[in-house]
């Protein structure tokens, strides 16, 4: 048992969450902040765009959630971390101080590349997967167009890249038009800095990637850094461009604004720095996950959902044995690895790398709907309705 302990968790994302979650299960009294008052499952936000899904859809009310697990919830914005003195500065001006342990999983912020208000992220506000939506309903009905979908690097830190999400919409978007029967009458783009995006997968992964896109007769434009973008145009570094009607384009992850200027000790690009077993280098009882956390392992990792929720399970773990006085402790890094099932919409592939293979394994038609039915199971079993599923 914790006693009175209590831990402050800043972010209702996947690790924040996930680590209330644990926590209340090993009765430690928690209190979670979130800026907004529901939790989006982002993995299956690329349906909302294409009507496969409705926003309320990709959304969990954190009151039902709250009720579920017994947390205090604080529907609030964080100003100000000084996680020496262990307060915390809410946007309302509230100040908490009265916790025994801090958790920070606020997720990350994002890279500004010139014009970027000229794109909109699926992976950004999630109010704004509507507004992707009105943009592509417009362009159906005015029966033609160009679309570009594209992500963007981190040069300070390689884990701070979403591209998953680029390819699944730009598949989904591809397959609606199909459906439509106008995908003749529209150019489909993917562009990305790197030479090879979506290699972090492995060869023979990126390999079929690129079949995909041959099969599906998208233009690549890949290997040139983007200078910036203007009203329908993304403008690369030898100052060619590539003009487009709509423009959705994911930036890299960068450095939690509040969390650059806080005490905490960070990375080149932002991150905070932590062992293995999250905790914050130099800082007691202070934690740090997900994407905010700096992590530490191969080339090709990434940040994604079930990563954050390991290092949550193990930091409400390690926060316990703690207090008990065992030396027992959890790591995350060697659970590092790369899992998605990339959908199409009318099917999906199954990629997965570790430190020791990778594959991208095709599941045509059935694939879609296993995405679907986890994105079910993320509703249900994190309202407690269903068991969990180790590992899921």
């Amino acid at each position: 048992m914790s006693g009175n302990k209590r831990v402050l968790v800043l972010g209702g994302g996947f690790a924040g969450l996930e680590t209330a979650i644990y926590l209340r299960k090993k009765k430690y009294e928690v209190a979670l902040v979130s800026d907004r008052d529901y939790f989006y499952i982002y993995p299956t936000s690329i349906w909302v765009p294409t009507g496969r899904a409705k926003f309320e859809d990709v959304c969990i009310d954190l009151k039902a959630l709250q009720k579920a697990h017994g947390f205090e919830l604080i529907v609030d914005g964080v100003s100000k971390i000084e996680a020496k003195d262990k307060l915390i500065t809410l946007s309302s001006g509230k100040v908490l101080e009265d916790f025994d342990k801090l958790v920070i999983a606020m997720g990350a912020g994002k890279m500004k590349p010139k014009g970027v208000e000229h794109t909109l992220s699926i992976c950004g506000v999630p109010e704004v997967s509507l507004e992707i939506k009105d943009k592509l309903d417009a362009l159906i009905k005015k029966g033609s167009g160009s679309i570009a979908f594209g992500f963007g690097g981190n040069p300070k830190d390689s884990s701070a890249v979403r591209g998953g999400p680029a390819f699944e919409l730009l598949f989904n978007v591809e397959s609606l038009l199909k459906k439509k029967g106008v995908r003749d009458k529209f150019d489909l783009h993917m562009f990305a800095p790197m030479p090879q995006p979506g290699a972090r997968l492995g060869e023979k992964s990126y390999a079929m990637l690129l079949k995909m896109f041959e099969r599906s007769k998208i233009t690549k434009h890949f290997g040139k850094k983007i200078k910036g973008f203007e009203k329908e145009q993304v403008i690369f570094e030898d100052n060619s461009t590539l003009a487009s009607d709509f423009i959705m384009f994911i930036p890299a992850g960068d450095g939690h604004e509040v969390i650059k200027a806080s005490d905490l000790p960070l990375n080149e690009a932002g991150f905070i720095k932590i062992n293995d077993y999250c905790e914050v280098d130099g800082f007691e009882e202070v934690y740090a996950l997900g994407d905010s956390a700096a992590l530490e392992g191969p080339q090709w990792r990434a940040k994604q959902g079930h990563l954050a929720e390991v290092m949550a399970r193990n930091t409400a773990f390690n926060i316990h044995a703690k207090d008990q006085n065992k030396s027992e402790r959890k790591g995350y890094q060697e659970h590092i690895n790369i899992i998605c099932v990339m959908d199409s919409g009318n099917g999906a592939g199954f990629a997965f790398r570790d430190d020791r293979r990778s594959f991208l394994m095709p599941m045509p038609i059935f694939g879609h709907w296993v995405k679907r039915g986890w994105g079910r199971y993320c509703k249900l079993s994190k309202l407690g309705k269903i068991p969990r599923i180790p590992g899921l």
